[in-house]
Parts: structure tokens; sequence; C-alpha cells
């Protein structure tokens, strides 16, 4: 399937949590995209893959994707390797994205920043006519070069390059993150594995986090994005 938009995370919510508010956006001016997940976050201090693969089917429904994949690449211990940049190049080509989104330049979990390279070489790489692939039926794909590739703002307050106003979608956001209900705070489990993310306050930091990339821009709430290369503009008040 042919999409506009591919976003990819190393771990199945990481788009949801730092990027999906821009996916309804796009989405809401006929833009499709589709989900990439590189592992299935076994190694994830709640839940269990299949458990987290259940929830990312269903915030992929509440978000609307065209799909969602998940590549088996394993979870903290992934490598750069012709293996898995090849697995990456495969899902490039076949759905043809004309921009990707991925995770990090830099973050606190040492996953997000090999990820947003790992992607980022592979977006270049899809490019190349001499490097082979086969597709899900043993076709030869063609080569595919995404015309960007923007990483999202995960843990770290990075400075971003430009930010999305995603006030009306801040709420279906929401809900897509709340499908994850493995990794954050459960009043019948107050006492369960600590994280990161399982604290009490996570969704109010959520919160915050969006109103503080939205500030400058004068809107509520916004999402924060680094790119790979400097972007070129064709009409200032684009930009506006």
């Amino acid at each position: 399937m042919k999409i506009d938009i591919l976003a990819i995370g190393i771990h199945p919510d990481d788009v949801e949590l730092s990027a999906s508010g821009t996916l309804l956006r796009q989405a809401s001016l006929g833009h499709s995209f589709g989900l990439l997940d590189l592992s299935r976050g076994e190694l994830g201090t709640r839940g269990n893959a299949a458990l987290r693969t259940q929830e990312a089917l269903e915030a992929a429904r509440i978000l609307g994707a065209a799909f969602r994949e998940q590549l088996d690449i394993p979870d903290g211990l992934f490598t750069y390797s012709p293996d898995n940049l090849t697995a990456i190049i495969r899902a490039i080509r076949t759905h043809q994205p004309r921009l990707v989104l991925c995770n990090a330049i830099d973050d606190r979990h040492p996953d997000h920043g090999r990820s947003a390279k790992l992607v980022a070489d592979a977006c270049f790489y899809a490019g190349l006519p001499k490097i082979e692939t086969s597709g899900p039926h043993g076709e030869q794909q063609a080569p595919w070069r995404p015309l960007a590739v923007y990483h999202y703002i995960q843990d770290k307050q990075l400075t971003p390059d430009f930010i999305v106003d995603i006030t009306p979608w801040f709420e279906q956001k929401m809900q897509a993150i709340l499908a994850f209900r493995s990794q954050f705070y459960d009043e019948k489990d107050p006492n369960g594995p600590k994280t990161p993310i399982s604290g009490k306050d996570f969704l109010a930091f959520m919160e915050a986090k969006a109103r503080v990339f939205g500030r400058p821009g004068q809107v509520q709430y916004a999402e924060g994005f680094n790119c790979a290369r400097t972007p070129v503009v064709n009409d200032l008040f684009s930009m506006l």
C-alpha cells in the first residue's frame, strides 16, 4: 500500500507519544499514513511483546492508520547491520512514503538515537538501484527515496526545527496513547513496576510538554521535530 507518510518507531508506543497529533492533522488534510514498529518492545519493564502488539493495533485503530506493521528487529539489542537496514529499506520501497517520521536524534533511551540513524540511512539507501530487495510476493522492488525524514522529539527537551499545531487533535492523541494501558499508571495496580513513563503524573507531563512546544507559535498544543537535512521553503507564508 502506497502512503504519504510512514511513521516509524523502535518501540510500539514511540509514534503515539511524540508524533500522533501530527499524523492526525495531516490525515485531516487528506494525507494517508501508516505505522511501522521496528521491534515489539519485548524488553519493556511492563507488559510483554504480545500484549504490546495488541495495544499497538488498538492505537492504530484510534488514529485511523492505513496499516501497522512490525519488523521484529530485537528490542534493545539491535545493531546497525545490513540485515536491519535491508528490512527497513524493503518496507520503504513497499509503501513508497513521501515523508518518513522517526525516532529522536538524541534521547534518554539509547534505542531512540540508534534507531534514528538506522532509519535515516535506510531512507537514503532505499533510493540506490544497486541495492536489490524483493517485495512481499518475491517481486524485485524499485528504488524509492522519501522526500524528507523528520525526527520527532521524545523524552529530552530538544530545540525543535519546527513545530506542528495539534490543538484540535490533542484529545484523540491522548486516547491513542492510553491504548498502551500496560505502560502507564494503573490505579488498580499502583505498586506495579516503576518506569520513567509509569508515574501518576506522566500524562500531565505529556500535556505540559505539548503546551511548551506550542507556546512559541502561540498555539495551545504542538509537537516538535528535528530535520535530517535543511528543508527548502518555496513560500515564506507557508511557515506562518
